[in-house]
């Protein structure tokens, strides 16, 4: 089975815990990771940009010079696409990059991802502070005491604590995130995994079925 170290928020090791095998010790599945990745990389596109064709760019109107007797090419407007300024052939137009995962291969990247973390060692079970109003210093404090300040890491706790929330946002490379909304690409980008214990047991409970 596996485990994860827990830690109070001042650094001190204070135990372990043991963790779902079905979330933590499920098969690792690259494909079902790489596919997660991809179709979440591409809802987050905007798909609004945009260029002009032939017809839309300024100019055109009078043929430049007449059909023969000048020795140049044949011209019919300044708004072709081989001239300088001219309209461009098939360029992007604003489209939607939006794709859908079915879900139990979502679940399936999810599962490799919190393994692989488990795995490496690299996800630590942390008692967060409780703040009655943002302070960034004290989770600055909080990771310093856990040797992770210049390391890109994910906080996932149960619900919404919007003065933690608020406490992360001014810390480079630190990201907050509710445990029932984790996703592959937050887990896979992040150097460690910090989790609340009331965090690991909303994962365990929503995704470790």
């Amino acid at each position: 089975m596996a485990s994860a170290k827990v830690y109070s928020h001042d650094g001190q090791q204070t135990g372990e815990q043991q963790l779902s095998d079905n979330l933590f010790a499920a098969p690792i599945r690259p494909f079902r990771v790489h596919q997660s990745i991809k179709t979440y990389l591409a809802n987050q596109r905007q798909g609004t940009h945009s260029t002009k064709t032939r017809s839309e760019v300024s100019g055109g109107g009078s043929k430049p010079w007449r059909q023969k007797g000048t020795g140049r090419a044949r011209a019919g407007t300044n708004s072709s696409p081989i001239w300088i300024g001219g309209g461009r052939i098939f360029g992007p137009k604003p489209r939607s990059y939006y794709s859908k995962l079915p879900r139990k291969m979502k679940r399936q990247a999810l599962k490799s991802a919190f393994t692989l973390k488990a795995k490496e060692d690299r996800l630590m079970v942390v008692g967060l502070p409780e703040l009655e109003k943002p302070s960034t210093k004290t989770v600055a404090q909080m990771l310093g005491n856990l040797n992770l300040r210049d390391r890109k890491v994910l906080i996932l706790n149960e619900g919404r604590n919007i003065s933690l929330e608020r406490s992360c946002r001014n810390i480079p490379n630190v990201k907050y995130k509710r445990a029932a909304l984790a996703s592959t690409y937050d887990l896979l980008k992040a150097d460690y995994l910090l989790m609340s214990p009331s965090g690991l047991k909303e994962c365990e409970e929503v995704f470790g079925k």
